[in-house]
């Protein structure tokens, strides 16, 4: 099936791999808290145990480095796409709030980015990724 969104997710090549997993995790339920419409139905396996619904199309996970992400974020607002960040601040703060008031803190060109999702129509996150390799 060929969706017409899709979602992609930029992680920074350079971290460690806990904070790959970390970083991604948290951006793509970012995703499914913010986009309701990307997330299906609850699973159900032969024996009638119920289980939590996942999104209902695949996720690209990518890989650059840091000014790579500065790049993929702006050209993501500009092309006017839904946008989550996550940045090294964040391995320093242990709740939600926190997060929050860590991100606002820092102007934009200034974010210390480790990792992006993205989601929009298909074309136009394709061209805000172009170039970048799919995560190894």
């Amino acid at each position: 099936m060929r969706f017409d969104t899709k979602i992609g997710i930029v992680v920074r090549e350079d971290l460690a791999t806990w904070q790959k997993l970390n970083v991604t995790a948290f951006l793509a339920s970012a995703v499914a808290g913010g986009e309701p419409e990307t997330v299906g139905r609850p699973y159900e396996d032969g024996s009638g145990n119920e289980y939590l619904p996942m999104f209902r199309q695949p996720v690209l996970v990518y890989a650059t480095d840091g000014e790579g992400l500065a790049g993929v974020r702006e050209r993501a607002v500009a092309r006017g796409l839904r946008v989550a960040v996550y940045t090294e601040e964040l391995f320093k703060t242990g709740n939600d709030d926190d997060n929050r008031a860590a991100v606002r803190a820092v102007a934009e060109e200034d974010l210390r980015l480790v990792g992006l999702a993205l989601y929009g129509p298909r074309n136009a996150v394709d061209r805000t990724t172009k170039g970048l390799p799919l995560h190894p």
